[in-house]
C-alpha cells in the first residue's frame, strides 16, 4: 500500500516558553551528528504556538532541497516510500509560507480572533503554509484543504483526493538559541494517515536551526532534519527499539516573494 511520507517543514508548533529550553547546545550537537541519532530528543509537553524571532516575520518564497537521507535499520526495517525518495536528492521544492503577528482571542467556547496586535509576537499562519507545502511535495490536484483545530494550534489536518486524511498532531518541542544567532526548533509530533484500508500512524521528530543573512537573498537559510520512528502499533516496533528508521536532510533557503523566480514544484510522493 501506498503511503504519505512526511510533510518535513514544520510550521503548526507550540508555545516558546523558557521551561522548554534544551540544554545548551544539545540540538546543535544533534544536527551535527545526521545519521548517528540513537533516540527522540529531550522536549516538552506543548501549550499554544511557537513564537519565531522578529526577523522572520513577513511571506517568503522557501526552497527546500534534500541533501542526504538514512535508513539507520535497514535492510531489516525500511519505512514505505524511502528508496524511492532517493530520486529527489538535490532536487529543490519551492513554496511559499507566511509569518504573521499572532492574534489574540475571546475566551469561550469557540477562539474568535480580535484585532492583530502589531507588536505580537511572531507565529506561522499554519493553514496557509500547511496548504501550500502539501500541493508542493504532493501536487495541486491531490490536496482539497488543510485545516488548523480552532481549539489547538498543534493539530492539523490535511484532506486529500480520494477521501484520504493526514492528521498531524504535535505533542512535544524544545528550542535553542546558539552563540552564532541561530534559533533552533525541535519538534515531535504524530501523524496519521486516514482513509486506506490499513491506517498508517508514525511519530515523527523535526529540528531545523534558523539564521537570518546580511543577505537579501536568501534572507535567512536553515537546516533541517526530520526523523521517522516507528508508533508502538507498528510490527516492528520492539525490533527498532528507541531508534530513527528513516532520517531526511534539508537545505533550506528563504527568498522574499517579489524577487524570486525559483518555479513551483510539485514532485509526486505518495
Amino acid at each position: 500500500m501506498r503511503k504519505l511520507v512526511i510533510l518535513s517543514f514544520c510550521l503548526i508548533i507550540g508555545l516558546f516558553v523558557w521551561s522548554n529550553e534544551a540544554k545548551a547546545g544539545e540540538l546543535a550537537q544533534r544536527l551535527a551528528n545526521f545519521s548517528q541519532w540513537e533516540r527522540l530528543t529531550s522536549t516538552q509537553p506543548v501549550n499554544g504556538d511557537l513564537i519565531y524571532p522578529t526577523w522572520m516575520q513577513g511571506e517568503w518564497i522557501v526552497k527546500s532541497t534534500l541533501v542526504d537521507l538514512a535508513a539507520p535499520l535497514a535492510p531489516d526495517i525500511i519505512t514505505p516510500g524511502f528508496e524511492g525518495n532517493r530520486q529527489y536528492l538535490n532536487q529543490p521544492v519551492s513554496f511559499k509560507v507566511k509569518f504573521v503577528p499572532e492574534k489574540t482571542y475571546i475566551t469561550g467556547s469557540k477562539l474568535i480572533p480580535r484585532i492583530v496586535n502589531k507588536s505580537a509576537a511572531i507565529v506561522a499562519d499554519r493553514a496557509y503554509n500547511g496548504l501550500s507545502l502539501a500541493r508542493a511535495y504532493l501536487g495541486e490536484d491531490a490536496v482539497i484543504s488543510v485545516k488548523v483545530d480552532p481549539e489547538s494550534p498543534n493539530r492539523q489536518i490535511t484532506t486529500l483526493k480520494n477521501d484520504l486524511q493526514l492528521v498531524s498532531i504535535v505533542t512535544t518541542r524544545a528550542i535553542e538559541t546558539t552563540q552564532d544567532d541561530k534559533y533552533i526548533t525541535s519538534e515531535v509530533f504524530q501523524q496519521l494517515f486516514k482513509g486506506a484500508k490499513n491506517p498508517y500512524f508514525n511519530i515523527v521528530e523535526s529540528t531545523t536551526a534558523y539564521q537570518q543573512q546580511p543577505t537579501k537573498q536568501p534572507a535567512i537559510i536553515a537546516d533541517q532534519v526530520t526523523a521517522v520512528y516507528l508508533s508502538p502499533q507498528d510490527p516492528n516496533y520492539f525490533k527498532a527499539g528507541t531508534k530513527p528508521v528513516a532520517l531526511y536532510k534539508y537545505n533550506l533557503e528563504f527568498n522574499t516573494t517579489n524577487n524570486s523566480q525559483e518555479k513551483m514544484a510539485p514532485p509526486d510522493l505518495l
